[in-house]
């Protein structure tokens, strides 16, 4: 009779009622409230720097962010571990001759769909209101506004970035399946 993240906390307590030097903890915020989940990630890192080891699953990666570690699981195959700083330099993640922009505007959907439609964007993702994009290092922003204009976005702002976690895993995954349909 419990709501979902109430029965995520309890099954967490229940975890760690015996004071285990390890844990495996299957997604523990999903179904939580913001409040919950930090009061949730608190109390890992209380854990871990109390001595224990604790692997988490997460499909959440601004979670993953927090981790010291992470491994992405691709087709129930580990395709990369290490640090979310070194996962975030792999060549994959930034082919030489791109760079990464973070384009906030109006009508996310329909800049989304104009940078699809855009010679020399490699990728584009939206994150929230804006939109991450990989594009050869010869785009210039005033051509991405121009893009932009032709499907009503007015104004944007453009900011060259650093890859996300979220885009790691993007790249990794695209690369992955790109390789498996060759194969198959």
């Amino acid at each position: 009779s419990l709501s979902g993240g109430m029965r995520q906390l309890l099954a967490l307590g229940c975890a760690l009622v015996h004071d285990p030097p390890l844990l495996f903890l299957d997604e523990p915020t999903s179904g939580l409230d913001p409040v919950h989940r930090q009061h949730i990630w608190n109390l890992l890192y209380d854990l871990s720097n109390g001595g224990k080891t604790i692997f988490v699953t997460t499909h959440y990666m601004d979670e993953a962010e927090r981790c010291d570690h992470v491994g992405y699981i691709y087709m129930s195959k580990l395709i990369v571990c290490g640090e979310p700083d070194e996962l975030k330099k792999l060549p994959d993640v930034n082919p030489p001759g791109t760079r990464r922009l973070d384009v906030t505007c109006d009508h996310v959907t329909a800049a989304l769909h104009a940078m699809h439609e855009m010679p020399g964007v490699r990728s584009a993702t939206i994150f929230g209101q804006s939109m991450h994009l990989l594009v050869d290092a010869t785009v210039k922003g005033t051509q991405i506004e121009e893009q932009l204009r032709k499907v009503g976005v007015a104004h944007a702002e453009i900011h060259e970035m650093g890859p996300s976690l979220e885009d790691v895993f993007v790249e990794l995954s695209a690369k992955h399946a790109a390789e498996r349909q060759k194969a198959a």
